[in-house]
């Protein structure tokens, strides 16, 4: 089974691969992932191809139960973001990095 990858993880390695500071990865994940929330809050959908599909789902009012009384309760209803990886994806075998931009001078 695979270890866990830690966002601190995940900036150390795209900055190796996109040979960039941790700074600009940092800023760049964070870009990346507040983008995506924001479309998916407002009910739209981002899909990454070859990665998977990001969405909103909602749940629907219920009853449930307080487990120590036994007694019902109301659960409202909610939103949550869903997603669902490619074939690719859950294979193991995502695309290829894209190779590395000239630097700027």
């Amino acid at each position: 089974m695979a270890e866990n990858l830690t966002k601190a993880e995940l900036v150390e390695a795209v900055a190796k691969t996109a040979d960039i500071t941790k700074a600009a990865a940092a800023s760049a994940i964070g870009c990346f992932l507040a983008s995506i929330a924001g479309h998916v809050g407002k009910g739209g959908k981002v899909t990454l191809v070859g990665f998977g599909t990001f969405s909103q789902k909602t749940r629907k009012a219920r009853t449930g139960r307080n487990p120590q009384t036994g007694a019902p309760i109301k659960i409202a209803a909610s939103k949550s973001m869903s997603f669902k990886a490619s074939k690719a994806a859950k294979a193991g075998k995502p695309k290829a990095a894209p190779k590395k931009a000239a630097k700027k001078k």
